[in-house]
């Protein structure tokens, strides 16, 4: 399986999905799109020599032409990780049904514009809830809307302080993401 990741923060889930890749075979990254110049996501690709195409909002704004250059990859799945733009429509038709997003709550409470790092953390946090995760959902045209095909769950830290929340949800994603990443593979094969 051919993977695109789209990041726009430090890249740890794109740096652990490119460690499991090259562990267990299952999928190829071929690049990261980055829409920040100052992510941390672009040296860590640097670092990999794995190819960072960075763009900016009038590159997404200019009809056709993120998705000519996503498409250029022919990838079998793209994976949002920790990236906060909402896709245009002609990307979101030309990839419907092979894009993913990786969401630090259970969806779909702490989902929407804006809900996103540690304003979600914070959220939960200041609720009652007792427990949180993460969701791993399909992307649509809606922020954080698309249907779920994974949560998995840790319970709110006693403190109820969302640092140390937000320490369990990287936890949960660096460990799930790869594999359900590997399992989509799997199932596209057979």
């Amino acid at each position: 399986m051919r993977v695109v990741i789209f990041a726009s923060g430090t890249g740890s889930n794109a740096e652990t999905l490119l460690d499991w890749s090259i562990k267990t075979s299952d999928f190829q990254v071929l690049a990261v799109f980055c829409n920040r110049p100052d992510a941390g996501v672009i040296q860590r690709c640097a670092h990999r020599g794995l190819p960072c195409i960075l763009f900016t909002k009038s590159d997404m704004n200019t009809e056709g032409r993120l998705k000519e250059w996503v498409m250029a990859f022919e990838p079998d799945l793209i994976v949002l990780a920790g990236f906060l733009w909402k896709f245009p429509d002609d990307l979101i038709q030309a990839v419907r049904g092979k894009a993913i997003n990786l969401h630090p709550a259970l969806l779909p409470k702490y989902g929407g514009k804006g809900m996103f790092g540690m304003h979600v953390h914070e959220a939960v946090c200041a609720s009652t809830d007792v427990h949180s995760g993460i969701s791993i959902h399909w992307v649509n045209e809606e922020y954080d809307s698309g249907a779920v095909l994974f949560q998995f769950s840790l319970p709110v830290p006693e403190g109820r302080n969302p640092m140390e929340l937000a320490q369990g949800i990287h936890e949960l994603e660096h460990y799930w993401l790869p594999r359900v990443v590997s399992f989509l593979s799997v199932k596209a094969r057979r």
